[in-house]
């Protein structure tokens, strides 16, 4: 799909075509590294598990621009009304216009949408959209706003994705739908990096695929789908037992320490990555992720499927 296609872009569906680049090599993370036969160095931040400022409930920032107000539309029209997250939605606004993403967005959802006015608290089932002229952040759960002073390059879906990758850590979701440019990709390896979970549309479905293929191109995205089953498996992620944390993981490894070993032994001898030194806390956490999403909920059903399912093993190193 070529993302210089000549389409109109209106106000509301995203007018920056902004490019941030693809090159993570100045970004600097603290924390156990592995390297694997190939060179690769998979990193285990020790910060990636629960922390103080995290919320009960997961929070997923939403980044769209071109094309992104249909996405947007489809996602929440398919997802549940109760789902047990908070949403932020971090989209390319025209300064020159006045928003009104509330009123269309609203059409396509029960759940209750807010303007982000400077230190509102996030709370559960609740869906909070970035106004124009301004960049956002998270910290302790509470949204802050600063004013976009000029026209140079402004990457906001990067900007309030790192932030909530450290201020959330493994409680972080972030989903990149249809756009140009490459905003958002240093969001979503942030987000990754903290132990998150990643998701993006898929590039058949998304009207602009810039932003999708930039994402995808940093191998660290969970899920790549249209924005209906995005919605369907996010819904299905949040409710599952592990994540809301009535089948704990934990309690099953220690129940059976050899799959523990197991999981260790299958990547090393795939990828020739030496986990033996991480924690293993930070590894259950990671593991976590990989098994709600692939909705299994016993740890030996998954253990399996990754001996048996090569496609599953570099998945599983990025996250784990």
């Amino acid at each position: 799909m070529d993302e210089s296609r000549d389409k109109k872009v209106t106000p509301e569906d995203g007018g920056n075509t902004n490019e941030s680049t693809n090159d993570a090599s100045n970004e600097t993370n603290s924390g156990e590294h592995s390297r694997g036969s190939n060179g690769t160095v998979y990193e285990n931040l020790e910060s990636s598990g629960m922390n103080k400022n995290h919320a009960e409930f997961p929070i997923v920032g939403i980044g769209a621009s071109a094309g992104g107000l249909e996405a947007l539309q489809e996602f929440f029209d398919n997802m549940i009304s109760d789902p047990g997250a908070a949403f932020v939605v971090i989209q390319h606004l025209s300064p020159d216009y006045k928003s009104f993403m509330g009123e269309l967005l609203g059409r396509h959802t029960t759940i209750p949408i807010h303007v982000v006015t400077d230190k509102m608290k996030i709370e559960v089932n609740h869906i909070y959209l970035i106004p124009p002229k301004m960049n956002m952040t998270i910290r302790g759960g509470v949204l802050y706003l600063k004013e976009i002073i000029g026209r140079s390059l402004n990457l906001p879906i990067d900007i309030f994705f790192r932030s909530l990758a450290e201020d959330q850590q493994s409680n972080a979701v972030g989903i990149i739908l249809s756009g140009t440019g490459s905003d958002g990709t240093l969001g979503i390896r942030a987000i990754k990096e903290f132990g998150g979970v990643t998701m993006v549309q898929d590039d058949q479905s998304a009207k602009f695929d810039g932003m999708p293929r930039s994402s995808i191109s940093t191998g660290m995205v969970d899920l790549i789908l249209s924005p209906d089953d995005l919605a369907k498996e996010l819904a299905n992620y949040i409710k599952h037992p592990i994540i809301n944390h009535t089948s704990p993981v934990e309690d099953q490894l220690l129940q059976n320490q050899s799959l523990y070993n197991k999981v260790i032994a299958i990547l090393h001898e795939a990828k020739n990555v030496d986990f033996s030194t991480y924690k293993q806390n930070t590894i259950v956490r990671r593991l976590e992720k990989r098994i709600s999403i692939n909705r299994f909920v016993k740890v030996i059903d998954y253990v399996s499927y990754l001996a048996a399912t090569p496609k599953e093993i570099m998945p599983c190193l990025t996250t784990c």
